[in-house]
């Protein structure tokens, strides 16, 4: 069905979608209109084949301007998320890694709960042909995944856009937000925190050898990335945990913290941050 009104409201709200490395400028041009029809407009792109702007991305949106002219253009998958606080990845391949997994309509409920407690939420899309790589996935607190035929599992990237952004709006009309928001006292962490603590945590167990034997490394970085995104970390918990790390890097059970330690350059003892607030 074809058709706008330009006397109605616009719009444009709820998650970011993320297209990781899409190929073609009208497959983009057609994640914009299914995400215009129902109501999304903000579209990340991570390094578009084809450049951008794109006139063929532009033309096969069918009048979703607001969605093109709104896509900002990242280099890597990590700065497009870096501000989220959550993050599903989209697949219809079964995945071996520690994330749950929720169906179109969970998923939808959870953003549109959190998104009603002000939290910045996305949508992970893959590549047209290979979809998301286990290095993608793991950088997102949720899989969501569609219930298609076992024998004939392919959906093109507009199609899957398509579906979660039904069921985002769907889930605006089913007294979803008349659901209390179970109350939390710190906002989760934004990706670009776990991120960080991804990185600080594979840099000391690195310099310890953790990871052998090396073949292995990639293998072994993937599911410890996944376990440290499976649960949503506030910042005041990346804090802590960032504080632990520094801890064991600084300090040995031959040389511990406290009494009688020896005091650092300043003469103050450590400056690690414990994450305890003064």
């Amino acid at each position: 069905m074809a058709g706008t009104n330009s006397e109605r409201e616009l719009i444009a709200e709820g998650p970011a979608i993320i297209l990781v490395e899409p190929q073609l400028g009208e497959n983009i041009g057609m994640v914009a209109r299914a995400m215009a029809n129902f109501g999304l407009g903000e579209l990340r792109l991570v390094n578009p084949r084809d450049g951008w702007p794109s006139d063929k991305a532009r033309s096969a949106a069918s009048k979703a301007d607001h969605v093109i002219d709104g896509a900002v253009v990242f280099d890597t998958l990590e700065e497009a998320i870096a501000d989220l606080n959550f993050l599903y990845a989209t697949t219809a391949r079964q995945r071996d890694n520690f994330k749950p997994v929720a169906s179109p309509v969970t998923a939808a409920s959870t953003l549109r709960t959190r998104f009603n407690a002000g939290q910045k939420t996305g949508i992970l899309f893959g590549r047209e042909k290979s979809g998301l790589t286990n290095e993608d996935v793991a950088l997102a607190d949720e899989i969501v995944t569609f219930p298609v035929n076992p024998a004939f599992a392919s959906l093109n990237i507009a199609q899957a856009v398509l579906l979660m952004s039904y069921e985002w709006m769907k889930s605006g009309m089913d007294d979803v937000t008349a659901t209390p928001f179970q109350e939390i006292d710190q906002l989760p962490a934004t990706k670009d925190e776990v991120i960080g603590l991804f990185e600080h945590m594979e840099d000391a167990l690195d310099s310890r050898g953790y990871f052998r034997p090396v073949h292995k490394k990639a293998r072994m970085v993937d599911n410890l990335r996944a376990v440290l995104s499976k649960r949503g970390f506030s910042s005041q918990e990346i804090k802590v945990m960032r504080g632990v790390i520094s801890s064991l890097d600084r300090f040995s059970r031959k040389n511990p913290r406290g009494a009688g330690a020896p005091l650092d350059e300043a003469g103050e003892g450590s400056d690690v941050d414990d994450g305890v607030e003064s």
